[in-house]
C-alpha cells in the first residue's frame, strides 16, 4: 500500500519546511507545501527517466522531495539574479 494522497502533501509539506530552512529560504507554509510536492514530482520524472524509482514510502519521497525542492529554491534564486 502506497503512502496515499494526504500523506504524499504531509511529506511534501515536511521536505519544502526543511529545504527552506536549509537553503534559507523566508517563504510560508503554503508556499513549502508546494515546493515539497512540485520538487518530488519534478525529480521523481527526472529520475524515471534513468530508470530510477523512489520506493513508495515516506523516507524515499522525502529525501527526494527535499531535493527537489532545494533545487527549486536554488533555481528560483539564480533566475532572480540572487545566491
Amino acid at each position: 500500500m502506497g503512502i496515499g494522497l494526504i500523506g504524499a502533501i504531509i511529506i511534501g509539506g515536511l521536505a519544502g519546511w526543511i529545504a527552506s530552512m536549509i537553503m534559507k529560504a523566508e517563504t510560508g507554509l503554503i508556499t513549502n507545501i508546494g515546493l515539497g510536492i512540485v520538487g518530488a514530482v519534478v525529480l521523481n520524472f527526472i529520475l524515471s527517466l534513468f530508470d530510477i524509482y523512489a520506493a513508495d514510502a515516506w523516507l524515499p519521497q522525502l529525501v527526494v522531495g527535499l531535493v527537489g525542492a532545494c533545487l527549486l529554491i536554488w533555481a528560483w534564486r539564480a533566475m532572480r539574479g540572487r545566491s
